[in-house]
């Protein structure tokens, strides 16, 4: 990992940790603006790592290099800019590299700057989409689904990092895998054992994760 972060100008390596404990003692004296993390290291695990940093003033930006697949959706859930399987490619750790960059450089600068254009690749092209536009988002593992009337694009981006830059007052997210506009759901359903769906304006029910049930049936002052 040191000779392939060498050889990308836009990395300097400040440090490195061999567990977990080292790794949280490592960024709070070096302030790094981004962790390339293991999922299994001894002690401390990855994911127990990044749940620490996340409560710090000033968060590093977190990728984590791995061997394990069955850990993305939890790593993602905490904001992880990506998730890279060894053995590692070059160009696939540049480019979990570019997206740390992007995110820095693209973040709001205050609560009410949120994202109100999307600039999506499509064939040979990148197209903009205003956010107002925008129905639905669901997530495809590091990708989110844009659903635009008919259409649809591809985003390189986690749910849960775009969660947090969009204005809570258009947008709402009801399940781990899918983000809704306010305007686009006609009524709540319960549908028995705890269990409630979202019903949509074109009549589709969408079920509404425990996780974010509360936060969904505030929005009905419920």
């Amino acid at each position: 990992m040191q000779v392939l972060c060498a050889e990308l100008d836009q990395l300097a390596v400040v440090g490195t940790a061999s567990d977990g404990e080292a790794a949280l003692r490592l960024a709070e004296k070096l302030k790094p603006d981004l962790l390339l993390l293991d999922m299994t290291m001894p002690g401390m695990d990855g994911l127990t790592v990044a749940r620490r940093l996340g409560k710090s003033a000033n968060p590093p930006a977190i990728i984590f290099v791995t061997a394990h697949e069955d850990f993305a959706v939890e790593a993602f859930d905490l904001e992880a800019v990506d998730y890279v399987l060894k053995p590692v490619a070059g160009e696939r750790l540049e480019r979990a590299i570019d997206r740390a960059v992007n995110r820095r450089d693209h973040a709001p600068a205050d609560r009410e700057d949120w994202l109100r254009e999307f600039w999506v690749p499509h064939r040979s092209e990148l197209l903009r989409i205003e956010a107002a536009l925008v129905e639905r988002i669901d997530a495809e593992r590091d990708y989110v689904r844009l659903h635009v009337g008919d259409r649809s694009y591809l985003l390189l981006q986690t749910i849960a990092g775009l969660e947090g830059r969009l204005d809570p007052a258009e947008f709402i997210r009801i399940h781990r895998s899918t983000i809704l506009r306010r305007d686009r759901i006609r009524g709540l359903r319960h549908e028995g054992l705890g269990v409630w769906a979202a019903e949509l304006i074109d009549g589709e029910m969408l079920r509404i994760g425990r996780t974010y049930l509360r936060k969904v049936k505030a929005m009905a002052g419920r």
